[in-house]
């Protein structure tokens, strides 16, 4: 029986990946939402409810090497113009196991709907939950495949002080027994250095769509432990 995407993930989260076999899988999307790719070791996942065929036409057309079409920039394009989506940039992706305890942080949730956080994270993510630190900003909602999802924001003041991770090794602590996963941009060094310190760890890389009204205002201005991770 073939996977579902949030079945992946959650082996994923447990250090059980995809074959190290250089294919791709295509699997349905979770939701309509959204659609995109996940590159882990020598296997790609594309997550999309387009037809399979024009997938695998698309990426054997491409002449590079298989290990790398699918976050080929060619193929890329070809499926934000197929799908009408838009996409942002290839993120490593992360994921960090539940922790015990209460965070060492002082946080307080944020209860404002209308909050530009708790906005902008709504665009992205259901259930949105966000808390406020002096200097910082951790959010918590269901993304891909209803996976719960960490993104904070760390002002310019507060920087350089270990704030970033705390905030993520609080999200761990929040994560009511399950995993917690993150996206963060490839050249982010310092926010890929926050959460690696907090015991995330790259699993892969993922290429998000989503649909315009989705995408709204982009939410990418830097990443955790610097200013802001995805959100």
């Amino acid at each position: 029986m073939t996977q579902s995407l949030r079945d992946i993930l959650d082996a994923a989260a447990r250090g059980v990946f995809p074959p190290t076999d250089g294919a791709t899988s295509v699997v349905a999307q979770h939701g309509g939402r959204d659609a995109g790719v996940v590159a882990f070791t020598a296997h790609s996942v594309v997550f999309t409810d387009e037809d399979e065929g024009w997938v695998r036409r698309t990426l054997g057309g491409l002449r590079c090497d298989p290990l790398a079409a699918t976050m080929n920039a060619r193929f890329l394009t070809a499926f934000a113009e197929r799908t009408g989506r838009t996409t942002d940039t290839i993120d490593v992706l992360l994921t960090g196991a539940p922790l015990p305890g209460r965070p060492e942080v002082t946080l307080t949730e944020v209860a404002d709907p209308g909050h530009p956080r708790v906005v902008a994270a709504r665009r992205r993510r259901d259930g949105v939950r966000v808390w406020a630190a002096e200097g910082g900003v951790l959010v918590l909602g269901r993304g891909v495949a209803g996976r719960l999802e960490a993104a904070v924001e760390v002002a310019e003041g507060a920087r350089h002080r270990g704030l970033g991770r705390r905030l993520v090794t609080a999200a761990r602590q929040l994560a009511g027994g399950e995993p917690v996963w993150a996206q963060v941009s490839a050249g982010n060094a310092r926010s890929l250095r926050a959460f690696q310190s907090a015991g995330y760890r790259a699993v892969g890389s993922e290429a998000l769509f989503l649909l315009p009204r989705a995408a709204g205002v982009s939410a990418r201005a830097g990443s955790a432990g610097c200013s802001r991770s995805r959100s």
